[in-house]
């Protein structure tokens, strides 16, 4: 009896790679279709889009929302997770509401504060129940979900959903979670997010404290370490937003250098005296320089920024960018020759470092703790330089470009084939 040979699988578009996904692993193992958990704050989604991007889901992905109640009180309470921080809220909401019922019916109708009115009604939440029954009620047909998210206020939801859904989803936790790292599939971190773990950092803190501080193990094989942060920069991304911008920045005078101006945070304080430094460097390189661009984060203080149009708003070579839309920053990292960052922002170092080109850091003196690590990291990889004034901005320089956001996505399929799925391109 001769035996039955299956046949091969034929060649066909209708699978990845040409094969019919039934080759591929059964339906089952194929994911079509994403969900992003934000928290509203660009900086944390930007790095889940930018990861959905290099998977090659950006058209099947849908974005949910972790928000907090804004407004009068609740800028008191940002400290509590998300969902201890709404009971406390609808609490405080429920006795004011009374006392202001009683207050009314003695006075009359009184005039609402202005934001008064901002709360649970205004949030557009993302429901652990909506996501999970989704992804059980679909799997069959449209195969496993891939659940992406950053930043801590959206822990609490990725890890309800990979504890209700584990055999439906696939949960990956951008930024350190801080504890329990078994709730999710993958955790895409920063290296200096174990700048506790090191000799510098343990040496930095108290015997009696160091038990406070997470993390506290060195990170297993589902952790995947980035030296800063993922982003939505990439060659495609460059070469369209060159296009889009071409008519504005190709006349201008080169070597052109780009200047990102952040504000002071926890890891790095600084105050006026640098941003003065800064502008008087800016003056001793503009000899160098075709034309300058300066834009301003939403964390620029007023008084920082006011310094800098004072300084150098009236110069022919400079323009600064005045927050209208629309936003020049992808025409800045395409067009740019050379890049001044002040050191507190890991997102916009990230994103030039992504190019290649030339990045000066201000103020990296001014960190501490783990981001002194971050600078650290950057220096020794030849990505940044520190910014004296005293550079030929003509005189260029290069490295092999930050790539985090592509690693990522080569790790995130690596651990999808380890459970005999994949992503359909």
């Amino acid at each position: 009896m001769k035996p039955i040979r299956l046949p091969e699988p034929p060649s066909s578009p209708r699978g990845i790679g040409g094969v019919p996904d039934i080759f591929e692993g059964g339906v089952h193992g194929v994911i079509r279709r994403a969900v992003v958990i934000g928290n509203g704050f660009p900086a944390s989604e930007n790095q889940s889009i930018g990861l959905i991007q290099a998977l090659g889901l950006s058209d099947k992905h849908t974005l949910y929302r972790v928000t907090r109640p804004r407004g009068g009180v609740n800028e008191w309470l940002h400290w509590l997770p998300v969902s201890l921080h709404k009971t406390v809220y609808y609490i405080i909401s429920q006795i004011c509401g009374i006392l202001l019922r009683r207050r009314t019916r003695k006075l009359g109708t009184l005039p609402m504060e202005n934001g008064g009115n901002v709360g649970l009604s205004s949030i557009l939440e993302a429901d652990v129940k909506s996501i999970v029954r989704m992804a059980s009620e679909t799997f069959e047909k449209d195969g496993p979900l891939l659940v992406i998210a950053s930043g801590r206020d959206t822990i609490s939801i990725t890890s309800s959903i990979k504890r209700l859904a584990s055999d439906n989803v696939f949960v990956v936790q951008i930024q350190h979670p801080r504890s329990r790292l078994d709730r999710f599939d993958m955790v895409i971190t920063p290296k200096h997010d174990y700048y506790s773990l090191t000799p510098q950092g343990k040496e930095q803190v108290p015997r009696f404290l160091q038990k406070w501080i997470t993390p506290q193990e060195p990170p297993d094989k589902h952790v995947v370490l980035m030296v800063g942060a993922l982003h939505q920069v990439d060659f495609a991304a460059l070469r369209a937003a060159a296009a889009t911008w071409h008519e504005e920045f190709a006349p201008l005078p080169k070597p052109l250098l780009v200047v990102n101006i952040g504000g002071p945070t926890r890891y790095c304080r600084y105050g006026a005296d640098l941003v003065k430094q800064l502008t008087a460097s800016l003056h001793n390189v503009l000899g160098s320089c075709g034309s300058i661009r300066i834009s301003f984060s939403r964390r620029t203080p007023e008084k920082h920024s006011k310094i800098v149009v004072k300084e150098l708003g009236l110069d022919p070579k400079v323009h600064i960018w005045n927050g209208e839309e629309p936003n020049p920053h992808m025409g800045h990292l395409a067009w740019a020759d050379v890049f001044v960052i002040t050191a507190d922002s890991v997102s916009m170092l990230s994103e030039a470092c992504s190019t290649g080109k030339p990045v000066y850091v201000v103020g990296a003196e001014h960190c501490t703790w783990k981001f002194t690590d971050f600078h650290k990291t950057l220096r020794e990889r030849g990505l940044t330089r520190p910014f004296t004034g005293l550079e030929d901005m003509s005189e260029s320089w290069s490295y092999p470009p930050l790539n985090d956001t592509a690693v990522a996505a080569s790790r995130v399929n690596e651990a999808l084939a380890e459970k005999g799925w994949k992503i359909k391109a």
